[in-house]
């Protein structure tokens, strides 16, 4: 009964054709629900919401700042990670999930904004460490009430268990996305070889 509604439910009018039923979207059964991947699709397009939403706040948080969302994001990053002698540009850009040659983008205009401070790194002459000035200490001071705020009603009712699961399940899927982006990738290249 279910797979028939389903079934009527997906179908669109075609050119005469018959009618089109809409094939799934993984083949894992365990994601079904009631014979339909419908439950995996409104799942997923639950987490693009919700990233898309966690994005305008961390644009907004920026912009408190006269910022980008991403400069927020390389700000806010030094501030967590710089200790007491800074934080390398592959350290930060693997804390905060950005391409190195962004976040050395980003870095460099924090300094311009006067922002950040970089210096050589002694124990390795090839890179640099970066830290807060003045200036970036006081600018995290002045947006981290409003963060405080938003992530508050952010995570209201969402207990400290259910955020342990989503920080699992963010892990694993951000490696089993390098397996996809791959993926995409050699087929990609397939189709563009043809």
């Amino acid at each position: 009964m279910a797979k028939t509604a389903r079934k009527k439910a997906n179908r669109v009018p075609s050119n005469g054709a018959g009618p089109f039923v809409v094939p799934s979207t993984i083949s894992r059964r365990d994601y079904f629900k009631d014979g339909s991947d419908d439950w995996f699709r409104d799942s997923l397009y639950r987490l693009v919401q919700a990233l898309s939403r966690l994005l305008v706040c961390r644009e907004a948080f920026g912009r408190r700042l006269g910022l980008t969302g991403s400069q927020f994001t390389v700000l806010m990053g030094v501030a967590y990670r710089q200790g007491d002698t800074g934080i390398t540009i592959a350290a930060l850009a693997n804390y905060i999930g950005l391409a190195a040659t962004h976040v050395t983008t980003e870095v460099g205009r924090l300094i311009r904004k006067g922002l950040l401070v970089k210096r050589p790194n002694a124990n390795d002459g090839r890179s640099v460490l970066i830290s807060l000035s003045p200036k970036g200490e006081a600018a995290v001071e002045i947006v981290s009430p409003m963060v405080c705020k938003i992530n508050d009603l952010l995570f209201t009712n969402i207990d400290r268990k259910q955020f342990d699961t989503t920080n699992e399940f963010a892990k694993l899927l951000l490696t089993n996305a390098e397996y996809a982006i791959a993926e995409i990738r050699v087929s990609e290249a397939d189709r563009a070889a043809k």
